[in-house]
């Protein structure tokens, strides 16, 4: 089955450039891209998957994009982004990629390294791929 396509609300694309817009300047001043700090309160809960929690704070480096929950993290010259969905689910490979076209539709595919899991998908590339 092929992955759903991503229909963006114009809130959800204001949201990605507001996250690329942040990101692009503190690659460009080298400064930390780091994650949100934890807010128990966001948790969800299970000692398991404790990246699904990751995120759901609002915070500069992510958001959310129909059901799908992203959020970026680096330090010195690569970038990680992880994908969720919202209610946690199981979510493959797959159906994260129409999320990493939304979020960087120029970033050529081969340039990313991913790490499959099975509740979240995480995709990796360099800095300088967004300069």
């Amino acid at each position: 089955m092929a992955p759903s396509p991503i229909d963006p609300t114009p809130a959800e694309v204001a949201q990605r450039c507001q996250v690329v817009e942040t990101l692009l300047d503190y690659i460009q001043e080298d400064r930390r891209i780091l994650l949100p700090q934890f807010d128990p309160s966001f948790s969800i809960p299970s000692e398991q998957f404790a990246l699904q929690s990751v995120g759901i704070e609002a915070n500069a480096f992510g958001g959310t994009v129909g059901d799908f929950r992203y959020q970026f993290e680096g330090e010195e010259d690569l970038l990680h982004l992880f994908i969720t969905r919202v209610d946690g689910g199981r979510l493959a490979p797959e159906d994260a990629q129409p999320v990493v076209t939304f979020l960087l539709p120029n970033l050529p595919q081969a340039l990313l390294w991913l790490k499959p899991g099975e509740f979240s998908q995480h995709f990796y590339f360099g800095h300088d791929e967004l300069l």
